[in-house]
């Protein structure tokens, strides 16, 4: 699968799965800017700790220019281009995509929204109500992900639909389905799933693809946040993370290319789609080779419900109907 002559855009993509995919497109040949904040940048807002495109690119040092070469993704046969930008600040955002616009001659053919802010603050939040947090909490979550994300598919489109062609891929989560965590990173990612419905039917007879991705449980830091925090009270959820292979971030990487080399992709607009369903789809493993479970696996149901002596009588491949997940929590 080969998207050589092919620009993409991953927005957070300092480590987790915004790394992963932008190495995944890297090695299918794609030039892929990547953005990330500064380590001041970083500190100051909302007290988080998210990582800085500085510190995953070995420590290199901050020059008068925003733009580098990212080594890893040029490494596998990519061109890796990073810059440093705030997503809180519109007027970042919307500088990056001029300077897109600028180099590539008005061309981006793949965005991934996946930039969030409150990636390693999440642990800290669990196990308090809505009202006891605060109202910023929704800022936290949503400003640098929901808000964000929209503003980008706008910027995005227009190059698109000026070409006819693109793909825009939203990092979604099964928190949109179904509570998890708490209420703004819910809400945040339902709206994700629903902007992907409604942004598809504008831009369909614009032969623009946008879609949903939820990957499985990804072992990232936040996963490992949750793990170590010691207040994540879905006990059958940690068990089967500490007992089950979990996806690698460059799975979703894997998708993402397969994905974008579809010829069919347009069928998937306004979709979403589960990464270890599209890893059965396309032939995809993770990368230590194993095949990973779909959310809607009954094997994977069976324990994370706590009944793990009945999921072994089940093969990991018997996945149920979406629609049954869906009407599950269906409240009309």
């Amino acid at each position: 699968m080969s998207l050589k002559g092919k620009v993409a855009l991953v927005t957070g993509a300092s480590r987790g799965i915004g790394r992963g995919i932008a190495l995944q497109l890297g090695a299918a040949g794609a030039t892929v800017y990547i953005t990330g904040r500064t380590a001041d940048r970083s500190d100051r807002r909302f007290n988080s700790s998210f990582p800085s495109l500085e510190t995953t690119a070995n420590g290199n040092s901050i020059f008068s220019v925003l733009v580098y070469a990212y080594p890893e993704i040029t490494d596998r046969g990519g061109r890796g281009i990073f810059v440093y930008c705030d997503h809180s600040f519109t007027e970042e955002v919307e500088m990056l995509f001029n300077r897109i616009k600028f180099e590539t001659n008005g061309q981006l053919d793949i965005l991934v929204n996946n930039v969030f802010s409150a990636s390693l603050e999440l642990p800290n939040v669990i196990g308090k109500s809505f009202w006891e947090y605060g109202p910023q909490l929704w800022d936290m979550i949503n400003d640098v992900g929901l808000r964000n994300h929209y503003y980008c598919s706008v910027y995005a489109a227009r190059m698109m639909v000026t070409r006819r062609q693109g793909l825009i891929v939203n990092i979604g989560s099964v928190g949109g389905l179904k509570y998890f965590i708490n209420v703004p990173y819910g809400v945040g990612k339902c709206a994700m799933d629903r902007m992907a419905i409604d942004m598809s039917e504008e831009l369909k007879k614009h032969c623009v693809t946008v879609l949903s991705l939820w990957p499985g449980i990804v072992r990232t830091e936040v996963v490992e946040g949750l793990l170590n925090s010691g207040r994540f009270d879905h006990k059958e959820t940690v068990k089967y993370m500490k007992e089950n292979p979990l996806e690698s971030p460059e799975f979703s990487g894997k998708v993402v290319v397969a994905l974008a080399t579809d010829p069919n992709i347009r069928r998937k607009a306004g979709r979403i789609v589960i990464a270890a369903d599209a890893g059965i789809e396309y032939k995809l493993k993770d990368t230590d080779g194993h095949e990973p479970s779909s959310l809607r696996s009954l094997k994977t149901l069976l324990s994370l419900g706590g009944f793990r002596n009945v999921a072994s009588y089940f093969p990991i491949r018997i996945r149920l109907p979406g629609w049954v997940l869906t009407a599950s929590t269906n409240r009309l």
